[in-house]
């Protein structure tokens, strides 16, 4: 009996130690902020005042804030991680799959590279002429307009995507934008022609495996080309791009492992790919850097961005993200959003050319309205401006929802609760903030 009760004794005992061990951990740990990518919420422990603790957002704040601040978080999310990923060959990050030979993929960006998004030919078309409208219009105040379609990762790296999604191709929206910018004489610069013709004699990856966008090397070719082709379309020199040095390295640099970032494994694989990074050079000349330059573009111009391109290259040209995020801020110290921007003035007299760079995966959504709206705007300019008076308003309510933790909790649960996307419910909550809807 005394035998058996000191076994209860050993299993009580080590029971008590594991339910304590977090709160042990805790306690050792001071600094309980998980080191992971993309995954924790709310960095700033919230305050407690009357309104929120009435409201209830405080509540659901701290409960935020305390499990992503949770001692063991990072050390279970990324055990967890590595499980998945070693035992099933899945990667846990979101709309990512994992191909052959430990590529990685955004999977939207397979279904582009085998037409399954495809838009349409007469949307596309449609497109494409208003396109050439814009085109000449802003010709007439001597800027030019040029469209760049940049490979994404499913279409070049096609090879090493799993057998399951592959299928024979019909038409792919890719293909449908080149051959309309073509037939309506839209100005456009097709980088997977290019990207292929290199491809068999590539020295280094212009993919690297875990990383979504081009590799630096990639990127650092295509910005060539790009400043070349532009200096042809607008009769202009620009500055030279040029390297003495690379560095030739194994593991992957900053964007080249994005997407492993995200992984957040307890332990990263061999990577087995060279990798090249050159230490750029820019051409110092002030006479050739005065070319301005506005791009709107999804991610893929994020990379150029952080070499310097904007202002070594385009003499400050802003980069419109997805025609949305102002970059750099023309205020400083605050976001600043496109809708703020007068688009007449900033496309005729601020810049020389207009540049629109999309991968494959969103062209979809080529331009984000832009096309849309310059036709518009150049086509019917009272209807125009007045649509623009409008959102406007809904848009100054849907910037303070976003700015503001308690409102964009809100939005967030209607999100949810409507199964909506969340821009959508912030713009349902903004127009009753503006009286538009009850």
């Amino acid at each position: 009996m005394a035998a058996k009760s000191k076994i209860y004794t050993k299993e009580i005992i080590i029971a008590f130690i594991a339910l304590s061990f977090p709160m042990l951990y805790a306690f050792v740990k001071k600094d309980n902020k998980p080191n992971l990518t993309g995954i924790v919420i709310s960095d700033k422990k919230p305050e407690m005042n009357k309104e929120s603790w009435l409201s209830g957002v405080y509540q659901t704040e701290m409960y935020d804030y305390n499990n992503d601040h949770w001692s063991l978080k990072e050390i279970s999310v990324r055990l967890n991680n590595q499980f998945y990923y070693k035992a099933f060959n899945q990667i846990r990050v979101n709309g990512f799959v994992i191909g052959k030979d430990d590529y990685v993929y955004s999977e939207s960006y397979i279904f582009s590279a085998f037409g399954d998004d495809f838009i349409g030919e007469e949307r596309i078309k449609t497109q494409m002429q208003k396109a050439k409208v814009v085109q000449d219009s802003l010709k007439r105040h001597g800027v030019d307009l040029l469209l760049v379609f940049a490979p994404g990762k499913g279409e070049y790296c096609i090879e090493q995507v799993e057998d399951k999604y592959k299928h024979p191709i019909k038409n792919t929206n890719h293909a449908e934008f080149v051959k309309q910018c073509k037939s309506n004489g839209v100005n456009h610069l097709d980088l997977y022609t290019y990207f292929n013709l290199l491809k068999p004699n590539t020295k280094y990856p212009l993919f690297p495996k875990f990383g979504h966008h081009w590799s630096y090397y990639g990127e650092v070719l295509a910005v060539d080309t790009i400043i070349r082709h532009i200096e042809v379309l607008h009769n202009t020199q620009m500055p030279e791009i040029f390297w003495e040095k690379t560095d030739v390295v194994d593991t992957a640099r900053s964007r080249d492992a994005d997407v492993l970032k995200s992984m957040n494994l307890y332990s990263n694989p061999d990577q087995n790919m060279q990798l090249a990074y050159p230490e750029l050079l820019f051409e110092n000349d002030s006479l050739k850097n005065r070319t301005r330059v506005l791009t709107i573009s999804d991610s893929y111009w994020y990379g150029p961005v952080y070499m310097g391109v904007p202002t070594q290259c385009f003499a400050g040209g802003q980069f419109w993200y997805y025609f949305n995020k102002v970059i750099p801020s023309p205020i400083p110290g605050e976001k600043v959003e496109v809708w703020e921007l007068n688009l007449k003035e900033e496309i005729e007299k601020k810049n020389n050319v207009v540049m629109l760079l999309y991968s494959d995966g969103n062209l979809g959504a080529f331009g984000n309205t832009f096309i849309q709206d310059a036709y518009e705007m150049y086509t019917s300019p009272a209807t125009y401006w007045a649509r623009v008076e409008k959102n406007k308003t809904i848009q100054t309510y849907a910037k303070q929802i976003r700015n503001q933790p308690g409102l964009l909790k809100k939005a967030t649960q209607k999100s949810s609760e409507l199964q909506i996307p969340i821009d959508s419910a912030i713009k349902l909550d903004a127009m009753k903030m503006a009286g538009m809807i009850k």
